[in-house]
């Protein structure tokens, strides 16, 4: 399937609780961020993500990895850029990238696999989804 590679927006500031005893944020955190900036993307072109699951479909993540190029800190202002990588009849994969004050900090690739949510089996993702997501 062909589609245009659109990027996603989405700004969040660094919380304390957010960060590590060097005032780094917490490795972890940044799956979180990502959980966050993918769902205001499916959102942004009409996609809930408690709709989508109410319709049969989950899709838990399959495959993260990340690079930490610089750490972020207390109070900084997080951009999340997230584009659309690859759409598969059954993956949906997201390329992030964290900035702040337009220098790149943080790139990750994040690919979600669709699953039945009775039968915990791989599925295709419904056209209607694929066809929101090819903007």
């Amino acid at each position: 399937m062909s589609y245009s590679k659109t990027t996603y927006s989405f700004n969040i500031r660094v919380r304390y609780a957010d960060t590590d005893q060097m005032g780094y944020v917490y490795y972890g955190k940044y799956a979180e961020y990502f959980e966050v900036a993918r769902v205001e993307a499916l959102r942004s072109v009409g996609l809930s993500y408690k709709k989508v699951e109410e319709n049969g479909l989950m899709l838990p993540v399959y495959e993260y990895n990340v690079k930490y190029i610089a750490p972020v800190f207390y109070d900084d202002n997080l951009e999340i850029r997230s584009t659309i990588e690859l759409l598969s009849d059954s993956r949906i994969a997201f390329e992030h990238e964290v900035y702040v004050d337009d220098k790149v900090k943080t790139k990750a690739r994040v690919v979600l696999v669709g699953i039945d949510p009775v039968k915990k089996r791989p599925i295709n993702i419904p056209s209607e989804i694929k066809d929101l997501l090819n903007i």
